[in-house]
């Protein structure tokens, strides 16, 4: 029986495809499914099982997951239509008979106001719902979703935001996907609901420190109303829906929606987390 794994033609699932390479999984026990799969061919001369995935396409679901005992449901993006893909592949999963689904969920999923908790909120409940065996992974921030930043911070000497003294459980996409290996390849985890961070946290204004510290540059945090920083947001090219989303995270930041003290990813993962010390010499060492 295989692990299907959903969004490998993304950042997470490709990731934790790679990462059950390493682990001996067999690669002709691995489903790696995405819409394009042209982008899986090098997986598939490694012998993995490439199919195509659309997570509005209810057929190409069933057909992507037959003989998938697990199934790893990575979270999709588009945030107006998450909870309608996350139901489909949930039945989906269900009627191809896995036995486990594993969904990528956010911090403090239930308790959460932000914007991005309420389709992962509902999609937990459907889950639950649903019969099948689950765990929920609640992933925390990614380190990349700042580092990726670097570059315009540095230009303009500034780290926008509207998070106040908020602290972020930042961990790397690489330790959400060690952990989701980790679950995928041992026992015991089933009914578990893991809420996943970064072992130090921190504020936007010790981001722009630590910038600062690294490069020699002065960087500095300022602290935006959030219509503020989401017009920033769009004068800087993201699209509409985007910068609404990630202003709405900043005031989750600031409310504590994106902490958490717990030491499970580390604990999933076996080592420390990667920290924003090493993420930034990542950065720059490259």
């Amino acid at each position: 029986m295989s692990i299907a794994v959903t969004g490998a033609t993304g950042q997470l699932g490709r990731l934790v495809v790679e990462d059950l390479l390493r682990r001996g999984v067999a690669p002709h026990h691995i489903i790696a499914t995405g819409r394009d799969t042209d982008r899986l061919t090098d997986l598939a001369e490694l012998g993995v099982q490439v199919r195509r995935a659309d997570f509005a396409d209810s057929g190409s679901l069933a057909e992507a997951f037959k003989g998938a005992r697990q199934v790893l449901l990575v979270s999709t993006t588009t945030v107006g239509k998450r909870f309608g893909h996350h139901a489909r592949a949930i039945d989906a999963a269900k009627v191809a008979g896995a036995e486990l689904i594993v969904y990528t969920s956010t911090l403090n999923a239930r308790t959460a106001q932000m914007l991005l908790a309420d389709a992962h909120g509902r999609t937990e409940q459907y889950l639950r719902d649903s019969g099948v065996p689950f765990v929920i992974l609640r992933n925390g921030w990614y380190l990349e979703n700042y580092t990726s930043q670097f570059p315009l911070f540095l230009e303009t000497g500034v780290v926008p935001g509207s998070a106040g003294t908020g602290r972020v459980s930042a961990a790397s996409r690489g330790d959400y996907a060690e952990a989701a290996a980790t679950v995928l390849t041992s026992e015991g985890h089933a009914g578990s609901v893991y809420e996943l961070g970064g072992d130090t946290a921190f504020t936007l204004a010790e981001l722009a420190a630590a910038l600062s510290s690294a490069t020699g540059q002065e960087i500095v945090y300022s602290d935006l109303p959030a219509e503020q920083y989401r017009g920033a947001l769009l004068d800087a090219g993201l699209p509409a829906e985007l910068a609404e989303v990630l202003a709405d995270s900043d005031l989750g930041l600031k409310r504590g929606e994106l902490f958490t003290d717990s030491s499970e990813l580390r604990r999933l993962i076996g080592r420390p987390t990667t920290s924003l010390t090493r993420a930034l010499t990542g950065v720059f060492d490259s």
